[in-house]
């Protein structure tokens, strides 16, 4: 499992391909998916829904899955925005604001 550090913006990103890079590398993976923990995320931007997403590349290309675990709301929100939370595995009913936040907020 590779657990995702607290902050993940674009200042971060490169380091984090990184580590999926060396976790997939190193055979990490748990029953055929490459597993990421985002439970101690507490601040990210758009750059970590692109890391999420070439974690999935990289993973299919290694013929593994992404299972991605813990991911905050507001993560499953942003993906749902720009169409790609279904790719990432959020359930359909994270992919929806919020009560009271509208879609544009």
């Amino acid at each position: 499992m590779l657990v995702l550090p607290e902050i993940l913006t674009l200042a971060q990103a490169n380091a984090a391909v990184r580590s999926i890079e060396e976790a997939l590398g190193q055979g990490r993976v748990e029953k055929g998916a490459l597993v990421i923990d985002a439970h101690g995320l507490r601040s990210f931007d758009t750059a970590a829904i692109a890391v999420l997403l070439e974690a999935r590349r990289l993973a299919q290309a290694a013929g593994r899955a992404l299972e991605v675990r813990g991911a905050p709301v507001a993560m499953a929100e942003l993906s749902g925005l720009y169409g790609v939370g279904e790719l990432l595995g959020f359930p359909a009913a994270d992919l929806r604001p919020a009560p009271g936040r509208s879609e544009a907020a």
